[in-house]
């Protein structure tokens, strides 16, 4: 009876150790190279740099219909500025509903109707454009006066597998790659780093682009800040289709533990 207690015994154990090594194995499926930002993969075997040397970023964004401006026209004589200020209510996105203040929303076909001066077209234009038209625009009327214009609605969409996915402010005029996914709560261990896909779009339509988040040649490239109304979408790996969940390591290794303990006080 002992010597049947003792096969049994160590017969439980290889069972114990066999599933722990297959726990192992499961998640050895997701190497440390896929999940760590910014990798030099130059000494890697036939790698060739996918990303061409960055252009100027911050005026590189092209005005969109359905763009939020923020423009003030400021002259030595207040009841002049209040004429070509007129307040007006909007339902901007991204958190910036129900303000009231100077406003304007470029239609469908790229104009913006300005007071008294009227449509303003915008078309194939960037913020420092934009700018341009509504100067030359005011010309005939004002000669002494500031102009502040500037894009109201700053945002980007993340969606798959970010923490926080949905419509996200940006903070600033420009935000990199890197500050986008923090903002977006960053990205679950089950999402495919190396293949984020960028939707970007251009005034001949939306071009996607695939950006490896894990290589440092991203930095200084074209794709390293991001525009706004660009859409980030990270793929989850397989391991999610199998139902595997951030906790899954530590349940089954808690529940294997405590099996073989009863098993083991059993045959005692």
């Amino acid at each position: 009876m002992h010597l049947f207690s003792s096969r049994l015994k160590g017969r439980n154990t290889q069972l114990f150790l066999s599933a722990m090594v297959l726990v192992s194995s499961l998640f050895s499926c997701i190497p440390q190279k896929e999940i760590v930002l910014l990798q030099d993969h130059s000494s890697d075997k036939n790698y060739s740099n996918p990303y061409s040397e960055m252009k100027s970023i911050t005026d590189q964004y092209i005005l969109q219909p359905n763009d939020y401006l923020f423009i003030n026209v400021s002259t030595p004589d207040e009841k002049i500025s209040e004429f070509f200020n007129q307040r007006r209510s909007n339902n901007m996105g991204g958190g910036q509903q129900n303000q009231n203040f100077f406003y304007y929303q470029i239609d469908d076909s790229m104009n913006i109707d300005f007071p008294y001066v009227g449509n303003i077209n915008l078309k194939g234009c960037n913020v420092v454009n934009g700018k341009e038209r509504v100067k030359d625009a005011l010309k005939p009327f004002l000669k002494e006066y500031n102009l502040t214009f500037k894009l109201a609605t700053n945002t980007f969409t993340a969606l798959g597998e970010f923490r926080s996915q949905g419509v996200h402010n940006m903070t600033k005029e420009q935000i990199t790659i890197f500050e986008a996914v923090a903002l977006a709560g960053g990205v679950t261990p089950y999402g495919k780093q190396k293949k984020l896909q960028l939707l970007r779009q251009l005034p001949d339509g939306p071009v996607t682009y695939t950006v490896d988040l894990t290589d440092k040649n991203i930095v200084n490239s074209e794709y390293y800040f991001i525009y706004p109304n660009d859409m980030l979408y990270v793929r989850p790996m397989r391991a999610k289709q199998f139902g595997i969940g951030e906790s899954f390591s530590l349940g089954i290794i808690t529940g294997l533990l405590a099996l073989y303990i009863t098993l083991d006080s059993l045959i005692k």
